[in-house]
C-alpha cells in the first residue's frame, strides 16, 4: 500500500474573503503564501496550507497551463483543528481574548491534550489542540 505522509492542505468557504484573511492574519498570526480574489493560500505552519475561498467562486473548474481544478465548494460551519505546543495553550487563551475572540469550549481530553475552541468570522468551528488529542498527536 503506498503511504500518505500528512494533510497538506485543508479549505474554507467564507462568505468575505477580506475578512477571514484579516481574521487568520491578524488574531492566528498565519502568512499569506497567495493572496486573490478567489481564493487566499495561507501559511498554517509545519508546512501546511489553509486554503480560504470565496463561497460559490469554485463551483466551475478552472482551466490553467498546468491543467483543471475540478469543481468545489462548500456552505455552513465546518470544523477545522491546527496543532499547538502544550506549553502554548495559554498564551493562546490570553491571545484569543485580547482579540476579542470568545473562547466556546475547552475540552481535556482523556489522552492528556487540552483543545480550545473558538469561532472564525464565518462561524466555523476553529480548534486549538495540544498534543494528547488522538493516539497519533
Amino acid at each position: 500500500m503506498p503511504t500518505i505522509d500528512r494533510v497538506l492542505e485543508t479549505a474554507l468557504y467564507v462568505d468575505d474573503l477580506d475578512r477571514a484573511i484579516a481574521f487568520y492574519k491578524d488574531v492566528l498570526g498565519f502568512r499569506i503564501l497567495v493572496p486573490g480574489p478567489r481564493l487566499t493560500a495561507m501559511d498554517a505552519g509545519a508546512s501546511t496550507v489553509l486554503l480560504l475561498f470565496k463561497k460559490g467562486a469554485s463551483l466551475e473548474g478552472i482551466e490553467f497551463d498546468g491543467g483543471w481544478l475540478p469543481p468545489h465548494d462548500g456552505d455552513g460551519p465546518s470544523h477545522v483543528a491546527f496543532a499547538i505546543p502544550a506549553g502554548q495553550l495559554e498564551p493562546w487563551e490570553k491571545r484569543l481574548q485580547e482579540a476579542g475572540v470568545n473562547v466556546e469550549s475547552r475540552i481535556r481530553w482523556d489522552r492528556g491534550g487540552t483543545s480550545l475552541y473558538f469561532r472564525d468570522p464565518d462561524g466555523h468551528s476553529v480548534e486549538l489542540a495540544t498534543p494528547g488529542v488522538w493516539a497519533t498527536y
